[in-house]
């Protein structure tokens, strides 16, 4: 394989070369990188490409599938957050069973930093400091005000549907003071949890506390969190006239251009990363030896989307330092063992 090839995955029409795992992270061709820590440290790089109150696209750069892929796993399923885990239904006659609301009611998401709280274990008893209460209590009625001839429901009624909105915080101890210039509550406020009609109620207690998305779903502080290999695309020889406009169409918009260079038309890449590597170019045999299609190895391409609770940039760090502790007590585990294997000897 050419030198320049190893750090690459090649793109082909019907099939993806280069991508055979070896048995040391960062090798190619099966061989032990003789790279000290001190060169991958120098290496190691994180750009952040944009950000948003709830998303962060980040470029990691210089580290193996390996730990990139144990980031995107904290990311989903180690980060703490705070969420409904118990429901008591004081009274409930909508047509939405019992434990199903209580399920609905769970994947609500909640603002609150759950670095204010404690972790509870199950024998520990609720209190201020390890669990956040919500009251709900709606009742649909007629709206005596709606025209005769009226059929839409919320009109008709008042309470026809019910949303996280309605969630009312009830602070237990001095959590209103802790949190008089952020009060807690839903995320989001038009969260359809269920719809009742008049005569029907719902009244209910719910708690809240600390968990992790790898005991459930509703604790994953993430709406999304993937990463995939930057593009490569490299053309090969001259692409022009109509050539050049379809070559431009067979790639997502902004990834290719068609310049005017000396009165000739050439398609130019300005936007390798926007390229969703479909690989229809291959489709064409107008372009056969003159574009290769290669994707970086230790280049990803990271974009996670918060679901509120935490930003983006927050979450990152904190996973960082939980990939940190992971190491930490890998090293500790790893000096033990040798140490008792020394000992045995």
């Amino acid at each position: 394989m050419a030198l320049e090839d190893r750090n690459r995955v090649v793109i082909l029409e019907d099939r993806v070369e280069n991508i055979s795992g070896a048995e040391f992270p960062l090798s190619f061709d099966a061989q032990q990188p003789s790279r000290s820590l001190e060169e991958l440290k120098n290496s190691l790089d994180i750009k952040i490409v944009h950000i948003t109150a709830t998303e962060i696209e980040f470029d990691l750069i210089g580290v193996d599938a390996s730990i990139a892929n144990a980031l995107r796993r904290i990311l989903l399923a180690e980060i703490p957050t705070m969420a409904i885990e118990t429901v008591y239904m004081i009274n409930n006659t909508g047509i939405v069973q019992d434990e199903i609301l209580a399920h609905r009611l769970g994947l609500v998401p909640i603002m609150a930093d759950p670095q204010d709280f404690n972790w509870k274990l199950p024998e520990d008893p609720p209190t201020d400091q390890n669990t956040i209460v919500f009251k709900m209590k709606v009742e649909c009625m007629k709206n005596q005000s709606a025209a005769a001839d009226e059929t839409d429901p919320t009109k008709m009624y008042i309470n026809s549907s019910v949303f996280s909105s309605q969630l009312d915080w009830d602070p237990k101890g001095d959590q209103a003071t802790r949190f008089a210039d952020k009060p807690i509550k839903p995320i989001h406020d038009d969260i359809l949890i269920t719809k009742l009609r008049p005569g029907q109620l719902i009244d209910c207690e719910i708690h809240c506390q600390k968990g992790v998305g790898k005991d459930h779903a509703k604790y994953s502080p993430v709406a999304t969190a993937s990463y995939r290999l930057l593009p490569e695309i490299q053309i090969l020889e001259d692409i022009t006239g109509d050539d050049a406009e379809l070559f431009r169409n067979c790639f997502p918009p902004g990834v290719v251009e068609v310049v005017n260079e000396g009165g000739v038309r050439k398609a130019k890449v300005v936007n390798a990363r926007k390229d969703t590597v479909s690989r229809e170019v291959l489709r064409h045999k107008e372009f056969e030896g003159k574009v290769r299609l290669t994707r970086v190895r230790d280049h990803f391409i990271f974009n996670v989307e918060s679901t509120g609770a935490i930003s983006p940039e927050t979450l990152v760090s904190r996973a960082l330092d939980v990939l940190m502790e992971k190491c930490d007590i890998s090293k500790a585990a790893l000096a033990k063992a040798i140490k008792g294997d020394m000992s045995d000897e």
